[in-house]
């Protein structure tokens, strides 16, 4: 591999795989040997790339795009959409953050809030987090019984198949972190000033089932990774080579698309603006 590619196929979980994330590691680079200066090169390239495929997604307005970003807290989500999606048109990206619902949300099925979010013609959507909290923070804090939310996970599947049917294209992302860099991030938000409204007295609690979420994630994953709707583990104790490794995804997840411009109007070349 040279230094400046970047593989993504074996983040890829394959449908049926029963996911231990032990066995997937959290601080690989693959291999990757460049410096920082390299890396930043290859960001700026992937950049570069990815907003105009996405310019192109926009005029076209044939596909649809959705990611899911899922991930332990503090596991970079929000800065992996601030620095792959940099360079894209916001007119045709949307980050949809999935919080706890509230009540009119609550009065209609789980799924309700989530489907309204669902990318139109032409967009990216960007779930931060997502419909799988209904299998991970309900499964971990007893909200519903056991019977309730182990059903969802058909429901999701049945749910990202209508999608994918109807001609969504669904990347599913979890950025894998180890718990020492978890603590050490959290830390982070203690000491730094600048960060302190990131952190929440919550954060503590949920650390301390990280092992009953690392449950709950690779049964998830296992359960929902499928033809149409991947998921991808991506290590995520380097910041940097999780940007890359995203952008890499996204990219050729895009070109995939064999897009084009749409046709001009006729007779455009013999237009000209006199006045």
């Amino acid at each position: 591999m040279s230094d400046n590619e970047i593989r993504t196929d074996h983040f890829r979980v394959k449908p049926g795989h029963q996911v231990r994330l032990d066995d997937w590691s959290t601080h690989s680079t693959d291999g990757f040997e460049g410096t920082k200066e390299d890396r930043a090169a290859l960001l700026a390239s992937l950049n570069e790339q990815l907003g105009d495929l996405q310019q192109t997604l926009y005029a076209e307005s044939k596909h649809k795009v959705l990611i899911v970003l899922q991930g332990m807290d503090s596991s970079g989500k929000d800065g992996t959409i601030k620095h792959v999606f940099r360079t894209v048109n916001p007119l045709g990206v949307q980050v949809a953050n999935f919080k706890r619902p509230n009540e009119v949300e609550l009065a209609h099925d789980y799924l309700w809030r989530v489907h309204q979010q669902a990318p139109r013609n032409g967009h990216i959507t960007i779930f931060n987090r997502s419909h799988y909290e209904d299998v991970l923070v309900v499964r971990v804090n007893d909200l519903v019984p056991a019977h309730v939310w182990h059903r969802r996970y058909e429901h999701i599947r049945s749910f990202e198949q209508m999608l994918a049917d109807e001609g969504t294209t669904i990347i599913k992302l979890f950025l894998h972190i180890s718990k020492d860099e978890q603590r050490a991030r959290l830390q982070e938000r203690l000491d730094n000033p600048a960060k302190h409204w990131k952190f929440e007295h919550g954060d503590i609690a949920e650390r301390a089932h990280w092992d009953a979420y690392t449950e709950a994630y690779e049964q998830a994953i296992g359960e929902t990774s499928t033809d149409h709707a991947p998921w991808y583990i991506i290590p995520g104790d380097h910041k940097w080579y999780r940007n890359l490794v995203v952008s890499q995804l996204l990219v050729a997840t895009l070109e995939a698309l064999d897009m084009h411009y749409p046709e001009p109007i006729d007779g455009i070349a013999d237009i000209r603006i006199t006045d």
